[in-house]
């Protein structure tokens, strides 16, 4: 028969059986919580460096490589002038580009799902292309110079509801990045022609990407 036991015997014996860290471990563990810190709430001109959210997966996100972020970024100024107004839809890269650019002349905003780009503040817009025109009532219609949009999915749905909420946010100007295998769609939908520029992504994906542009912009140019 085991001996009772004081409430102090109790507590330590208890805690005895707490595993503990080692100081290693916990070392990293603050260091893993830091770096998620960091991730989802970016200070200074770092939060427009594109990868500095990480890409989900599971919301079909795949950043581009930062050589075609500048080129797509550079396109849509080129293609607005001094003044203009950029709606980057599903392409939060081109977003993070553009602003890293610092044109303080360019109205740019990201129209994303993903709540985690809130943190661009009144240039986030929430969007869900399921309900490709559930849009602020201050997004007017037709009042961007061009939009820049890459469907987060490789399917007609997508590409046929994405396209309502490019037509609705264009004046004209269409920059659209998708697979190679939705050119014939995106001609009938968007009025899109592809171009020579072949965008490449931070991550080697599996199936072949392109841009399409309903205007003579500068991706045909082979350089």
């Amino acid at each position: 028969m085991s001996r009772s036991q004081t409430p102090c015997e109790m507590s330590d014996s208890e805690d005895d059986d707490i595993p503990q860290l080692s100081s290693h471990t916990l070392a990293a563990l603050q260091e893993f919580y830091a770096e998620q810190k960091q991730t989802i709430n970016p200070g200074g001109d770092d939060k427009y460096n594109v990868g500095v959210i990480e890409e989900n997966w599971q919301l079909s996100q795949f950043w581009y490589s930062q050589d075609t972020a500048l080129r797509l970024a550079q396109e849509a100024i080129n293609a607005v002038g001094e003044g203009g107004r950029i709606a980057c839809v599903s392409a939060p890269s081109v977003y993070q580009k553009l602003r890293e650019l610092r044109r303080e002349d360019i109205s740019v905003y990201i129209f994303e799902y993903d709540r985690r780009f809130a943190i661009y503040g009144d240039e986030f817009i929430f969007y869900d292309y399921n309900n490709p025109l559930d849009l602020p009532e201050g997004v007017a219609p037709h009042s961007f110079d061009i939009v820049v949009a890459d469907p987060p999915y490789l399917s007609e749905e997508c590409l046929r509801k994405t396209s309502e909420t490019i037509q609705f946010l264009t004046q004209g100007k269409i920059l659209l990045c998708t697979g190679a295998i939705m050119e014939e769609q995106a001609a009938q939908l968007l009025g899109v022609k592809v171009c020579k520029f072949i965008p490449e992504h931070s991550r080697n994906l599996a199936n072949e990407f392109r841009c399409y542009t309903n205007y003579d912009s500068g991706l045909d140019c082979e350089t």
